[in-house]
């Protein structure tokens, strides 16, 4: 039976089970008195139209399974692009969070680096300048603000200072925290 059920939806199958039965009736007519050759017939006729309609059957089962299977695999594949769609969602707003931490670190990064160079151009600045070479001063820069300490000789040092942190690029300010010695506050 299983062998009907797996070939019933080949042509070749049903001509060959065709040919099989008028085979088996023709045969069978020949060697049986004539009521028996007609009783073998409608005998013959009843069984091709029990596997005719058994392959009917297996037919419409095997449409029925086929049509369930695809509406399976329709309903995962919707199931499985949703998951993505969403995966990839997902995604992009990870990757616009980096993209803005990232940009917010650099914007960060850039001014303790702006910060620095404003403080080693100062400094540089200061041991290149004859009069203040030999003074100890400290520079300390946050956003472009500069502020100068320490304690030089006189007020012309300290002017000189002044003028030459105010005179780098990107200063924004500079503040005086510069003292002169006590001796020296009556001198020009």
């Amino acid at each position: 039976m299983n062998i009907l059920f797996k070939y019933s939806n080949r042509p070749w199958f049903n001509r060959l089970l065709t040919t099989v039965c008028l085979s088996a009736v023709a045969g069978l007519s020949a060697c049986q008195p004539e009521g028996q050759a007609e009783k073998t017939g409608q005998k013959i006729d009843k069984a091709v139209e029990n596997v005719g309609q058994q392959m009917e059957q297996g037919a419409d089962k095997a449409g029925a399974y086929i049509e369930k299977s695809a509406q399976s695999s329709e309903d995962a594949l919707d199931k499985a692009s949703k998951q993505i769609d969403q995966a990839i969602s997902n995604s992009e707003k990870r990757i616009d969070s980096a993209k803005e931490a990232v940009v917010d670190s650099a914007k960060a990064g850039g001014v303790y680096l702006d910060d620095s160079a404003i403080t080693a151009k100062i400094k540089a600045a200061l041991m290149s300048d004859e009069l203040l070479k030999d003074a100890r001063i400290e520079v300390t820069t946050v956003n472009g603000g500069v502020t100068l300490s320490g304690v030089l000789d006189n007020e012309k040092m300290v002017g000189r200072a002044i003028g030459l942190a105010n005179s780098q690029e990107h200063v924004k300010s500079v503040q005086s925290q510069l003292a002169v010695t006590a001796g020296e506050l009556g001198k020009p």
